[in-house]
């Protein structure tokens, strides 16, 4: 199938399925006249790498664990023992975002309740 038919298929822009090729996400042969041709598990393979960029990972881990996942309904199953290792350190490296994120939030919030109440009066927020 070519690039517009993977899109309607999978609901992602043909400018966004060119990228995941340029990031070795996608593998698509390549005819004579220069066009895309993918085949039927391409489609499993955009939707696999929806769920992972879902997921908070990079285009550059996806490339790596990609190989070592399946499909199972509607879940992926990692069949390499090393992916587990990387996908744990994943999971660190986004806790660990959302830890720096919920500091930067209590930063915030004090200093939203550190102004005077006549300041909250004119921004025109009482809270």
């Amino acid at each position: 199938m070519r690039i517009g038919e993977l899109s309607r298929r999978t609901g992602v822009h043909e400018r966004l399925l060119r990228y995941y090729e340029e990031q070795a996400l996608l593998h698509p042969e390549r005819r004579p006249s220069g066009y895309r041709e993918y085949s039927d598990g391409d489609i499993d393979t955009v939707r696999r790498i929806r769920s992972l960029l879902a997921a908070g990972l990079t285009t550059s881990t996806i490339a790596t664990i990609l190989p070592c996942l399946r499909d199972d309904g509607d879940r992926l199953i990692p069949t390499c023992p090393d992916l587990l290792a990387d996908l744990h350190r994943e999971r660190e490296r986004i806790t660990q975002s959302i830890s720096d994120l919920q500091t930067s939030l209590g930063a915030l919030d004090e200093v939203i309740a550190a102004a005077p109440p006549d300041v909250r009066r004119r921004a025109g927020s009482d809270s």
